[in-house]
């Protein structure tokens, strides 16, 4: 399905009943990316799944890559399908669109889960990101893919199950991609930072972590769990996706704040 919204058309998927839930995706920006969760959660809510501008099924517009653009993107959405307000759930990227969306479009949000994510960049995250950078555009999508493997999975996991690795390296590959799509959106998550305007965030919150995050990790959530007022923080045994390395505990986590709000 698509919408079009905010200049652009946005492509989504649905499933479920109830209390809406819109599921942000990380920096691939492609929804599918959530795996099985869209099923997992249709079962007690009404899941959106939406692509993100310049990905996917989404336009590939010119222009628009800041996480503000995004933020108006999926409130967009949200309003054009009439469901608002939604409980919102970002990972990493994501997470940093729903701290916008909490901010600018506070009408859309019900409550707001910040998987992964970060208020703002620091010397490390700076560092990573402009390497990750340089391999993109020096070495191409493909060693870009392998090297973002590294940043992704807990390191535990790459030394037990490297067959998890590399199902995820041969799936993020067959996707369409734009090399130069794909350099805008990390220049549009070096610019994130919204610490001086946290504490006006007025909806419940969850931060959730893995412990072995190297990508964002667990002292960037201990940040924003610090910034935003009565934020609770989770932490998970696992990596950056920890929704993809531990579903199950990942899933009754987020659905159990969910049904409090």
């Amino acid at each position: 399905m698509r919408a079009t919204v905010n200049g652009i058309e946005v492509a989504y998927e649905t499933a479920g009943a109830g209390a809406p839930v819109l599921l942000l995706t990380g920096l691939s920006g492609v929804g599918r990316a959530w795996g099985d969760h869209l099923d997992r959660f249709a079962r007690d809510f009404e899941v959106i799944v939406p692509d993100h501008r310049g990905t996917g099924g989404s336009t590939r517009a010119a222009d628009g890559y800041t996480i503000e653009t995004h933020a108006a993107d999926m409130a967009g959405l949200v309003r054009d399908l009439g469901v608002g307000p939604a409980h919102v759930v970002g990972s990493s990227t994501g997470g940093a669109i729903g701290q916008v969306m909490a901010l600018d479009h506070p009408d859309v949000v019900r409550s707001l889960t910040l998987v992964s994510s970060w208020a703002g960049p620091d010397p490390y995250f700076d560092r990573e990101f402009t390497v990750r950078r340089r391999v993109l555009t020096e070495l191409g999508p493909a060693a870009y893919t392998e090297i973002t493997a590294l940043f992704l999975f807990a390191p535990s996991v790459a030394a037990s199950r490297p067959e998890v690795i590399e199902a995820w390296i041969a799936k993020a590959s067959a996707g369409r991609s734009d090399p130069d799509i794909m350099a805008k959106r990390i220049d549009m998550i070096m610019k994130h930072d919204q610490r001086d305007r946290l504490a006006q965030v007025a909806v419940p919150t969850l931060v959730l972590v893995g412990e072995e995050d190297i990508c964002t990790p667990p002292h960037q959530s201990r940040e924003l769990a610090e910034l935003i007022p009565g934020a609770t923080l989770t932490q998970l045994t696992g990596g950056h996706l920890i929704y993809l390395e531990r579903p199950d505990e990942f899933h009754r986590a987020v659905a159990d704040f969910l049904r409090k709000h």
